[in-house]
Parts: C-alpha cells; sequence; structure tokens
C-alpha cells in the first residue's frame, strides 16, 4: 500500500498544472540541501581537532557531551518554523477499503524523509568512531548513535504533533514559543546552562550505556502519542471546511469596532487557518530573540540608540513588515468576490490598520522583557512602536496598492517566493532609513533622548492623521482595484 501511495504522489506532481515550477523548486532546494549538507560533513570530521580549540578549557569529549543536547535545542526551534507537515490528499482514500492504519503508516513514514534528520548523522557520527569508540569501546558507541538518533526522532514526531495541533489551536504553537523563550532567558542569564546538562548526561550513558535506551522510550512514546492523534483526527484537516460557521466575528474584543471589527476577525481566521500567513506570524516571535543581536551593553551604555534604532523598528514593527510585504495578495484568491460583494473599501481600509496596530502592540509588549537589559530599551521601544504604528503602516498600505502578484497561501513559506517582486524590496527602504534619517542630526549633537522624542512625535504625528491616510490609501485602492484583480487572476 505504501508504494501504491507513493505512485500517487509522483503522478500528481507530473500531472501538477505548476510542474515547470516544482521541479525548479525542488532543483533550488536540492542545491540548498547539498550545501548544508557539506557543511555538516565538514563539521562533522572536522569537530575532533576543533573542539579543543573552541572550549580550551575542556577535553573534547566533554565539549562533544555538551553541545549535543545544545545542538537539539537548536534543532526543535529551527524544526518549529521550517519543517513542513507531510501532506497527503486523504479525500479520495476515505471511501475506499484502505485502513486509517496504513495512511497514518504512510504519513507518519515520509515525516522520516527531511533534511532536519540527515544533518545529525553527518555532524556526530564521525566524532564518534574518532573519539568516543576508542575511548568507551564499541556498546557505548553504539548507545551514544542510538540516543542521537532517538533525539532527533523525538525532535521530528514532537514539532509535528505540535503543528498539528496549531492547525486548530494556535496557542499550542504559542506555549512552545514561550517555553523556547524561557530556556532562552535561563541559559541567557546563566541560571541553566544546556552544555553542563548535556554533559552530564551522556557522561551518564558512557558510564551506564544502557540508560540511552531512555531516550528511544521516550521517542517510541512521542511517536506512538503523533499516530494516535492522526487516528483520532483523520478527517479534521481536510473536512474542516464543511464544518465551519460564519456568524459575525468570533472574537469578541473586536466586536466593538463594528463592520471594521467584523473584516478584521476574518483576516485573522485567514492568518490562523492557512500555512503561509500563520508561518509568517509564528516568524514574527522568532524575530522578539534579535535584541540580543542588536542591544549590546556598550551601545546601551553610551546612549548609541542610533546604532540599535534598525533593530528595535524590525522587532516592534515585524508583524507589519512581514505580513504587510504582501497585504491584499493574502485574499488574492476571493478577491474578485471581495470586489463583488457590498464591502466599504474604507472599512476594508481601517481593518488592516486594525489588525496592523493590535498586532504591533503585542509584539511590543512581549518585547518589554528588554527592559530588565536596560530601562532606556523600553524608551526605544516606545518610540519605534509610535513609528510603526504611525509611519509603518501607512507606508505598507501605499506599496501594497502597487503588488500585483498573486499568493498560495495553502502552501509553507520555507523557501517560497511566490508573490515577492520589487514592491518587497522598495518597501525596506523608507521604512528603515526614515526614522534613522530623522533621528542622525540629534545623535551628532549628543542628544540621544531629544531623538528619541522626535522619531516619537513623527509617528505620533502621522497616528493622529490616520483619518487623512485611510481616505488617501482609500482612494489608492479604489484606483487600482482591477488592475490588483487582473494581476491576482494571473
Amino acid at each position: 500500500m505504501l508504494s501504491t501511495f507513493l505512485d500517487h504522489q509522483w503522478k500528481s506532481f507530473w500531472r501538477s498544472r505548476s510542474k515547470g515550477g516544482n521541479i525548479a523548486g525542488q532543483i533550488v532546494l536540492g542545491f540548498f540541501l547539498l550545501y548544508f549538507l557539506a557543511i555538516a560533513v565538514g563539521v562533522g570530521f572536522g569537530m575532533a581537532p576543533l573542539l579543543p580549540k573552541i572550549f580550551p578549557n575542556q577535553d573534547a569529549i566533554t565539549s562533544f557531551n555538551g553541545i549535543i543536547l545544545y545542538y537539539f535545542a537548536l534543532d526543535f526551534v529551527m524544526r518549529l518554523q521550517l519543517q513542513e507537515l507531510p501532506t497527503l490528499s486523504i479525500i479520495p482514500y476515505l471511501h475506499l477499503k484502505i485502513s486509517k492504519s496504513k495512511i497514518i503508516s504512510f504519513l507518519n513514514v515520509k515525516a522520516l524523509f527531511s533534511a532536519f534528520n540527515l544533518w545529525p548523522l553527518f555532524i556526530f557520527l564521525p566524532f564518534c568512531f574518532v573519539k568516543i569508540a576508542p575511548t568507551y569501546g564499541a556498546f557505548t558507541t553504539l548507545m551514544y548513535l542510538i540516543s542521537i538518533l532517538s533525539i532527533m526522532v523525538f525532535n521530528n514526531y514532537l514539532v509535528l504533533y505540535i503543528k498539528r495541533k496549531s492547525i486548530t489551536n494556535v496557542m499550542y504553537t504559542f506555549a512552545g514559543l514561550v517555553i523556547i523563550a524561557a530556556f532562552a532567558a535561563l541559559e541567557y542569564y546563566k541560571v541553566i546552562s544546556i552544555m553542563k546538562g548535556s554533559d552530564y548526561v551522556f557522561r551518564a550513558i558512557a558510564t551506564h550505556p544502557y540508560l540511552g535506551f531512555v531516550f528511544t522510550i521516550i521517542a517510541f512514546g512521542i511517536f506512538t502519542f503523533n499516530a494516535n492523534f492522526l487516528r483520532r483526527n483523520l478527517y479534521v484537516e481536510e473536512l474542516s471546511s464543511k464544518q465551519e460557521k460564519k456568524v459575525s466575528t468570533d472574537y469578541a474584543f473586536l466586536n466593538r469596532f463594528g463592520k471594521v471589527g467584523e473584516l478584521a476577525a476574518l483576516e485573522l481566521k485567514l492568518i490562523l487557518r492557512h500555512k503561509r500567513p500563520r508561518s509568517a506570524v509564528i516568524l514574527g516571535f522568532f524575530f522578539l530573540f534579535y535584541g540580543f543581536i542588536f542591544y549590546k551593553e556598550k551601545a546601551i551604555n553610551a546612549d548609541a540608540f542610533g546604532q540599535m534604532m534598525f533593530g528595535a523598528i524590525f522587532m516592534t514593527g515585524i508583524s507589519i513588515i512581514i505580513y504587510g510585504q504582501f497585504m491584499f495578495a493574502w485574499q488574492s484568491a476571493h478577491f474578485d468576490g471581495l470586489l463583488s460583494n457590498k464591502i466599504n473599501f474604507k472599512d476594508f481600509i481601517k481593518a488592516k490598520f486594525l489588525l496592523f496596530t493590535i498586532s504591533c502592540t503585542i509584539i511590543t509588549l512581549l518585547a518589554s522583557f528588554y527592559g530588565f537589559l536596560s530601562p532606556k530599551l523600553l524608551l526605544l521601544h516606545l518610540a519605534a512602536y509610535l513609528y510603526n504604528v504611525g509611519f509603518g503602516t501607512v507606508v505598507v498600505l501605499y506599496l501594497a496598492t502597487l503588488n500585483y502578484k498573486r499568493l498560495d497561501i495553502k502552501k509553507a513559506a520555507t523557501f517560497n517566493y511566490q508573490g515577492t517582486g520589487a514592491t518587497q524590496w522598495l518597501l525596506m527602504f523608507p521604512y528603515v532609513l526614515t526614522p534613522i534619517l530623522i533621528y542622525v542630526p540629534f545623535g551628532i549633537m549628543n542628544k540621544p533622548y531629544w531623538g528619541l522624542i522626535a522619531v516619537s512625535i513623527f509617528g505620533l504625528a502621522m497616528l493622529l492623521m490616520r483619518g487623512f491616510w485611510v481616505n488617501y490609501i482609500t482612494k489608492r485602492f479604489q484606483l487600482k482595484r482591477y488592475k490588483i484583480a487582473e494581476g491576482f487572476r494571473e
């Protein structure tokens, strides 16, 4: 039966209308895969001589033990964003005499064919044979390998379970991100050390090799848990559209905004129910950690807000930048329906502004944990927030009227450049350069806080002029709507 499923998917690929684009995409992905595999091989064979140089106060095996769980922690974060769910169109098989267990087995087996499951083999295996085997012997080396492969399988199926649950309840993904952020913060402030914990675990395996089977048991447990979830919910993702009920808005806090709130709620549902917009939103939460790159102690102490301005604008406005760059295109599949329905275009544009303001507010509140580094960063974030909701929203929606490229929101975002054009590149220049240009004169005069006030006043002024900008963008949208619709039909 597995061979039959594979044969059907192979025929589906070659008979697809977009076969040419799919082949080109697979070739590009293949090059990326080979590139990263080459890096993994280099890391694997170079680990033995490099570890003593990177960690001069430790022996190589201690360093190796320490990085194993650290690697898989990062692997989990990357999988959560990049690993795709194994898909199989189940509807054609539901009325046939095919057991659910066979369909689920195919999905579970297909899930193992991921580049994430190749990299640990090339990174860790060479060191195990070069260093672990001569030191501890063959059996301990075998248990090291079993432990590493078990953790890899655990990550694989845990991420799939979280992603499947997030289809019906996005809070599962949010909870996962909160846990990751908590561990990252504890590691950053040296409350815990993942490397020390990893070294302790694998030294225990070196002493008592049978302990390696604990990881195998845990991996088998999550595999079984994931399979049982699929068995209970095999129909949910494919048939959920038949169970939908549409009654105004399901988000009570948006009811107070009337028709504008209803339109915003509809777009919020679109985001949460489709792969690409949901991936864009989830990606925004990962960029919250960019502050650890931009906010250096030296720059904070020197009040060098100009150096940190880009990071603040980027983090607090990431939802506007990532989601807004494809504005209107998210609705390209039903854009003709929007034009033919009795929808007030002014309310339509107001709903976009409302959604941006809410998302930007949430992201800024989440980013307030940087206040533990320095209260100055809260002032920087406030200035960036006012700039984003005041000026950033206007830039994004103005440039959206120049975007005529269709977007398939059902496809994953990873290595997907559909809908990307010159508009997306143009977006970044006025968005990023404007606050820096406003701040620079005050930075030169050594008046950093006056610079923040100037950026804040500019953003606040644009926010107070929102009524004017709503009218202006609505007029542009009315002029361009047929050209946009024509582009979305291609």
